[in-house]
């Protein structure tokens, strides 16, 4: 009867009828019991029992024979979404997840997995309590992040990749990166994008991170990646402005500011800017020696609808002409450089798109920029898990309804496992022993070449033992 007593504290969670307590998250329960873990996991068990037994007694009376009530199967996305189409609220519908947080049944459950899908299915649920305010969207692209750049080291180290000949791809200058798991992941801010859950109010939770490597550069200026093509070296910035008369001490202030591009062969420029609201614009623009450059970048503007901005594409001229493809990375390089205005250096509790550097195909729904999609690494995981004594024939059907059974008890197991020590352990503190965990559970393969992609055991027991402990 204790509970009872905290019944406005159970609304204020939107927990109105034993139905709505028994299906929200046991941390739900807990956090409205103000953190009373044992009346908590008490209601929460007696409210599931009340409506198991309510549900029987009402197949009885409608003259039905009670049936088990099966969870309806989640259908894997068979193409890329688009995004712009799709209300934040449908967009997040179509990436849900299984869940099971009955311990009794993730107890007795051992699963058969190779270890990218349980790494990706640890970053997706600790990214709920170290980032609350990133829908599932983003994290299932951050935490699809984190594997791929985690896939790729160890694929190196044991020899089954190459290293590339420049090292690692680098994200542009000025690019925000936040850390995972040990892995800096660059992101791209989701400008924009709401959807039920973003419109709580910010509290002391919310996320207000500032992003390594991503320190403003005070003289505005933003630069994109530099394509390289048979020696010929491409670069491009830009800079906000606001008066043509300036243009000169601007254009100086980037020559003082990185020397070496005085070393190129040429600096083409462009520049458009507009008086108040008046739709004149006045443009001007300089080839430096690069036949049409000027004109081209101008034109870019105009297409693009930007005002008030200064481009300047450098080039290293590599001895070989270049043909009509010199207008095809002067094109990215002037992308890039723009989209480099719309990044952010903090989070406020706004959504981001974790970046693919890797892919090389623009991806049309984020201003050009590859992201990790979250379709696929949500598809990943849902085939992932099988038991581990999986024995006798089955349809594809049944075998992936099994998996997906499973994941939902991997995803809760974890869950129950970050709930236990979330108002313990500072954000931080909570993601450096998420990386210890997932390194001590983690299927035990082979060393080596031999070990890649193979499979091993868990059983989920295991994760739930590394809960906090209450003490008495």
């Amino acid at each position: 009867m204790a509970a009872m007593g905290q019944v406005k504290a159970l609304q204020s969670k939107n927990l109105r009828s034993i139905a709505q307590i028994a299906d929200a998250p046991l941390a739900t329960v807990e956090e409205a019991l103000s953190g009373d873990a044992k009346a908590a996991k008490s209601l929460h068990t007696a409210c599931k029992n009340h409506e198991k037994k309510s549900g029987t007694k009402r197949g009885a009376e409608d003259g039905a024979a009670p049936a088990e009530v099966k969870k309806p199967k989640l259908e894997t996305h068979r193409r890329d979404l688009d995004y712009g189409s799709m209300s934040g609220d449908d967009l997040e519908a179509s990436f849900e997840l299984p869940l099971e947080e009955d311990e009794d049944i993730i107890r007795n459950t051992t699963i058969l997995t190779n270890r990218a899908p349980l790494f990706l299915a640890f970053a997706v649920e600790l990214l709920r309590y170290t980032m609350p305010e990133q829908p599932l969207s983003s994290r299932l692209s951050l935490a699809q992040a984190v594997v791929s750049a985690n896939s790729r080291t160890k694929a190196i180290s044991i020899g089954i990749e190459k290293a590339p000949p420049g090292g690692e791809e680098k994200a542009p200058e000025g690019q925000p990166k936040i850390t995972i798991m040990n892995r800096p992941i660059p992101v791209l801010k989701r400008s924009g994008y709401t959807w039920s859950g973003s419109s709580q109010p910010a509290s002391s939770n919310a996320s207000s991170v500032t992003l390594q490597g991503s320190q403003p550069n005070t003289r505005g200026w933003t630069a994109s990646q530099k394509l390289t093509s048979r020696g010929s070296v491409f670069i491009a910035h830009a800079i906000p402005i606001t008066s043509p008369a300036t243009r000169p001490a601007v254009f100086k202030s980037l020559m003082a500011e990185k020397p070496e591009l005085e070393t190129a062969t040429h600096n083409a420029w462009a520049i458009r800017t507009s008086f108040g609201n008046s739709p004149l614009k006045q443009e001007a623009s300089f080839d430096d020696g690069e036949s049409g450059c000027g004109t081209f970048l101008l034109q870019q503007l105009r297409d693009l609808d930007i005002s008030n901005t200064l481009v300047v594409l450098t080039r290293w001229y590599g001895g070989i002409m270049l043909g009509p493809d010199r207008w095809r990375l002067m094109k990215e390089c002037l992308n890039d450089a723009l989209s480099s205005q719309k990044r952010t250096s903090s989070l406020n509790g706004e959504p981001v798109w974790a970046l693919n550097l890797e892919d090389k195909s623009p991806s049309t729904s984020t201003v050009g920029m590859p992201i990790h999609r979250p379709e696929g690494a949500r598809n990943y995981i849902l085939r992932a898990f099988a038991p581990a004594d999986d024995s006798g024939k089955k349809t594809v059907t049944a075998a992936n309804e099994e998996k997906q059974e499973n994941l939902g008890r991997v995803l809760g197991a974890l869950r129950l496992l970050f709930a236990s020590w979330a108002g313990i352990l500072s954000r931080d503190e909570l993601d450096k022993r998420a990386w210890t965990w997932y390194m001590n559970l983690r299927p035990d393969v082979d060393a080596g070449p031999a070990g890649w992609g193979a499979k091993g055991t868990l059983n989920l027991a295991r994760i739930l033992d590394l809960r906090r402990k209450e003490t008495s």
